[in-house]
């Protein structure tokens, strides 16, 4: 995402504060390998186990790994008529995967004949994330997608006060807070949950899942807005400095942090 993403300098609106240009066109194909393991599953079946993925940045897009044929259980796949063009890759050819007595309709595409800008992904085939049941990195299954190698989420301590409002409310001040930097998004501020109110919070139903800082929940005003906070109570190595914080935002949410 820190290359494909604005800025990151393979996305459409690269930096201009750089002493540098990228020579090519305005979008961007990078291919480069991924350093683990990683195997998918369908059905109960192993529908590939590769070492030698690679993962294709693409300006605007999320990476997407590409598996060689070579790793790929090609006996679970079925070509179908289904294709499609990217006018920077070619046109895609797809296959449908059965097992276990289910079928993901055209759930592998590969660039068969792929344009000259991108013949290295001749022989390699990829995925729709979610037409597949498990997906592992190594030996940890993983949701939503692959973790990015690019991709940094840093955790500091920071002793500036923050406050937070929710309408007219005040629902949490601190000198306590951890500040979380995550690549291509903004700043986002963690309080300790001793620092907030929180007879004002009820926890709501609503979940999510971030493939770099792991499965949240969610916090909603009492007879006011919904899910205005969330907090990580088991998160990923990257982010564990935020176990026992919420962190605010929202159209109704005010958030002053002192210079």
């Amino acid at each position: 995402m820190s290359l494909t993403m604005p800025p990151g300098p393979l996305s459409t609106s690269p930096p201009s504060d750089t002493n540098y240009t990228i020579d090519g066109p305005r979008h961007r194909l990078l291919a480069t390998p991924f350093p683990r393991r990683v195997r998918a599953e369908f059905g109960g079946a192993t529908v590939f186990d590769t070492a030698s993925g690679v993962l294709l940045h693409e300006s605007n897009m999320l990476p997407m790994l590409y598996v060689p044929e070579s790793d790929l259980v090609t006996s679970l796949l079925e070509r179908t008529e289904h294709s499609t063009h990217c006018p920077f890759k070619g046109d895609a050819s797809y296959w449908s995967i059965t097992a276990g007595g289910r079928t993901a309709e055209n759930a592998v595409w590969s660039y068969e004949a792929p344009l000259s800008g991108g013949s290295w992904l001749t022989g390699k085939y990829a995925f729709y994330w979610d037409r597949l049941a498990h997906w592992f990195d190594e030996d940890e299954e993983v949701f939503g997608h692959l973790r990015d190698p690019y991709h940094r989420v840093d955790v500091r301590p920071s002793k500036r006060k923050v406050r937070v409002i929710v309408g007219d409310v005040v629902v949490a001040e601190s000198s306590e807070a951890k500040v979380l930097s995550e690549t291509a998004l903004p700043n986002r501020w963690y309080l300790p949950r001793q620092d907030v109110q929180i007879d004002l919070l009820e926890q709501s139903a609503t979940t999510s899942h971030c493939p770099y800082k792991g499965d949240s929940a969610y916090w909603s005003l009492v007879d006011g807005p919904a899910d205005v906070a969330w907090s990580y109570e088991d998160p990923f190595d990257d982010a564990r400095r935020v176990v026992g914080h919420l962190s605010f935002d929202g159209d109704d949410v005010s958030i002053e942090v002192t210079p």
